[in-house]
Order: C-alpha cells, then structure tokens, then sequence
C-alpha cells in the first residue's frame, strides 16, 4: 500500500457563481476553501474531477 501514488490539489477558484455541478465537485475533492491544499490518490477519477475545473483547482508539486 505504501505503492501508491498521491497528487496535491489546491483551490485557486471561488465557486462563487459558478455551476452547482462544479462546486459540488470541489466539495468531492475535500476543498471548500480559497489556497486549500488536499493530498488524494493519483486515481482517473481524481484527474478527471481536476481536468473539469482547470480554472479552480491546479495540482502542486
């Protein structure tokens, strides 16, 4: 289990008029906060919730 890969996400959008869909996803993420930073597994699901908010959410080093 110490295998597995993990990302950083940090919110750098407000979900501020933005698409209930949209914030519902960050709210899946673990982020509800500007500049938050959640470490989750490297899974499809995970980059794919990412590439549909590109414009809120960026991955950290």
């Amino acid at each position: 289990m110490a295998d597995k890969k993990t990302i950083k996400i940090k919110q750098i959008g407000s979900p501020i008029r933005r698409p209930k869909d949209q914030r519902q996803t960050l709210i899946g993420l673990g982020l509800n906060k500007m500049h938050k930073v959640v470490e989750l597994q490297d899974t499809p699901e995970v980059r794919g919730a990412v590439a549909k908010l590109p414009h809120l959410v960026a991955v950290v080093d």
